[in-house]
């Protein structure tokens, strides 16, 4: 029973990209208005992933016009035109609701997950000195700081 169910499931699954929260990304929905089907763009940060399989669903958040919107789509809908990842976000939790308390430019703000070939791209190659010269750097920093201060000798009275 349970294989059958599978089997129906991944027939009526669509291909998806790859979605984790902190993802910003782009749901294009189909809207249907009287007799016409047009397909409205929703862009956000993902918050939440839920469940498994056929029953998916994503909580997208974005801000529109100073006010946080929060959306649900089940993911395998067949309302759902395409979905397109913009960024990959770096986070370390799985469900990102404190997104709920952030307000103004902080809002929504994620640091972007580098993929491999990116991190190699942007390492700087920082020149490595002799320890003899590091020596002489930090001698000339510690002589710098004793000419700094002004001393007063004192004056023994007989």
């Amino acid at each position: 029973m349970n294989e059958l169910i599978k089997e129906i499931e991944k027939e009526q699954m669509k291909e998806r990209p790859a979605l984790e929260p902190g993802d910003t990304i782009k749901v294009y929905y189909k809207i249907k208005e009287g007799n016409k089907e047009r397909i409205q763009i929703y862009e956000g940060t993902i918050m939440a992933l839920k469940n498994a399989g056929l029953n998916r669903s994503i909580i997208v958040r974005k801000i529109s016009f100073g006010v946080g919107v929060e959306r649900i789509f089940p993911l395998y809908s067949p309302r759902i035109d395409k979905i397109t990842v913009i960024k990959k976000g770096k986070v370390r939790r799985a469900k990102l609701y404190y997104l709920r308390d952030i307000v103004g430019e902080k809002a929504g703000k994620i640091k972007e997950r580098l993929s491999e070939t990116r991190k190699r791209a942007t390492r700087k190659k920082s020149p490595v000195k002799p320890k003899t010269e590091a020596k002489k750097v930090l001698k000339r920093k510690k002589k710098k700081k004793g000419d700094g201060k002004k001393t007063k000798a004192k004056k023994k009275s007989s």
